[in-house]
Parts: C-alpha cells; sequence; structure tokens
C-alpha cells in the first residue's frame, strides 16, 4: 500500500527564515529521498478572503497562501510574485506568505452574505501544500464555508486533502478534483519537483471515492505521457477529467528541449494527447 509521508512540524523564525522542507517521499517500492529544499516562510495578514472570480461557473476562490511550496516548472501562477513585498523576484516555489487571519476575516465576510454561493480552493496557490499541515488555513476555511452552507470546490496536487474528509463528507455541495498531468512520476520529478508523487494522488482519489465522493482530475497541462496508462491509473475512481494544453510554452522551453521533450512543446501533440485521451475516456472527458 501506497501512503505519503510529509514533514511534521514547519517552523517559522521572526520575520521569516530559511526553512527546510523534507521533500515528500513515496512508501512502498521507492526508496525514501534525502533532498532537502529551502523555503521562505513568511506570515502575513490578509484584508479579503473571498475574491470575486472570472473563472465560469466558480463565484468566489479563496487563496489562503501567496506562493506554493510545490515549485511546478510551468505554473501560471508566478505572476502572483509582484503582489509579494517580501519575495517579488524570488524563484517560484522558494517562498509562501502565511495569511494567517484568513479564517477569520472569511468568518466576517460570509456573516454579511445576503446569499449563500460556492468557493473555490484555490486558484494560485495549491491549498494543500506542505505548510498547510501545520497552519491549517484550509481546514478552517473549509469549516466556515460547511458551517454557512455554502458549496465547497477545490483542486489540489496532494492527498493531504483526505485529512478534511470528516468536513468534505458533511458539507452540502463539495467537489474535490486532484492534478494529475502525467501518468510518468520521472517527468513529475523534473517539472514538479517538491509536489507529491502520481501513485500518491491516485491513491487519494481511491480514498475519496470510497468515503463517498465522486473526485475528478484535471490532466492540465497534458504533460509528456502514456495516455493509455494515464487513462488505466484513473479510470477506476474519477467522475470525470478535464483537459487543458500547456499554454505558458516558454516558461520551460529550455527544460523541455534538455529533456528532449521538443515535441511536447508542438500544437500536434496538444491536439493528438487531447484526441487520444478524449477516446479513452469518452464522456468523462471536457
Amino acid at each position: 500500500m501506497l501512503r505519503q509521508e510529509f514533514p511534521r512540524q514547519i517552523k517559522t523564525s521572526p520575520g521569516g527564515g530559511m526553512i527546510p522542507f523534507p521533500t515528500r517521499k513515496l512508501i512502498g517500492n521507492h526508496k525514501p529521498s534525502s533532498e532537502r529544499n529551502l523555503v521562505d516562510i513568511t506570515e502575513i495578514t490578509a484584508k479579503t478572503a473571498l475574491v470575486r472570480s472570472k473563472i465560469p461557473g466558480v463565484p468566489f476562490v479563496i487563496n489562503p497562501y501567496l506562493g506554493c511550496g510545490h515549485g511546478c516548472r510551468y505554473c501560471y501562477a508566478v505572476f502572483m510574485r509582484r503582489y509579494s513585498r517580501r519575495h517579488p523576484q524570488a524563484p517560484w516555489g522558494s517562498f509562501v506568505e502565511v495569511k494567517v487571519n484568513i479564517a477569520e476575516v472569511l468568518r466576517g465576510e460570509l456573516r454579511r452574505k445576503k446569499q449563500r454561493s460556492q468557493a473555490f480552493l484555490s486558484s494560485v496557490c495549491d491549498p494543500y501544500q506542505p505548510v498547510e499541515l501545520k497552519y491549517r488555513l484550509t481546514r478552517h476555511c473549509l469549516e466556515l464555508l460547511k458551517e454557512y452552507g455554502w458549496g465547497i470546490s477545490i483542486l489540489t496536487r496532494s492527498p493531504l486533502v483526505c485529512r478534511d474528509l470528516d468536513i468534505l463528507t458533511a458539507a452540502p455541495e463539495v467537489s474535490v478534483g486532484l492534478s494529475i498531468p502525467t501518468d510518468d512520476d520521472r517527468v513529475r520529478k523534473i517539472l514538479e519537483p517538491q509536489a507529491p508523487p502520481i501513485g500518491a494522488r491516485v491513491a487519494a482519489l481511491r480514498r475519496l471515492k470510497e468515503a463517498g465522493l465522486a473526485p475528478w482530475v484535471f490532466i492540465a497541462p497534458m504533460l509528456p505521457m502514456n495516455p493509455a496508462r494515464l487513462h488505466e491509473l484513473l479510470a477506476p475512481y474519477v467522475s470525470r477529467v478535464m483537459l487543458d494544453p500547456l499554454n505558458y510554452r516558454g516558461q520551460v522551453r529550455a527544460l523541455f528541449k534538455r529533456q528532449g521533450w521538443d515535441y511536447a512543446l508542438t500544437d500536434a501533440y496538444a491536439a493528438a494527447t487531447r484526441a487520444s485521451l478524449e477516446k479513452l475516456f469518452g464522456g468523462q472527458a471536457d
């Protein structure tokens, strides 16, 4: 059985500091990694929690963190550095700013809302990145959304979402998605170096389904993959999949070329991979 091991505690120093994050380790047939990465953790305060969304079908978003410890090389959210006072030029994945008061702010906003709605966690960070283990901001936000009867939508790369099954199975309206853009963990290690392994995400899908939820998967961006094998991994557990190509190719062009993945930067690859996945998943694919 596969399980994911996370660091038990993340210490922050006053005013921030370089914090070692043990790389997540897949326990099973894999040897634990001794690799360590430094992430600068800073505590900040938020003025707002619920942000009006421009994403179709998503009224509000909540981002408990600025920055993301997963450090995905292709991430579109690198533009969020411009909103950071401490890390405007820092490499993406090297810092996380923790909105320590976001649950308090959210409670006030929910109390003032006249109508119930739905909130998405999260649009420019992963709500279950490693710092969530200590700060539990995502969990506190979910507790409040459930208390006020709001719909909950989640997208994450982390099996840590299963920690909150007690809330998710009791909330009135819940959607949980996992981002799984490839079947190949060797690709994941290069492009999503601090994100949980593919096997751990698939195991989370199984747990979510066994708990009575209908998890879905965001296959995006479509990285180098074997579509048939990805379908084999996901099909037993997902209600649907959403597909999206690699949109910010310039951001990873040199890295892809060094790996011999030039083909995956082309429109032809995106179209062929989408066609294969749509054929495999049938009506489950969007």
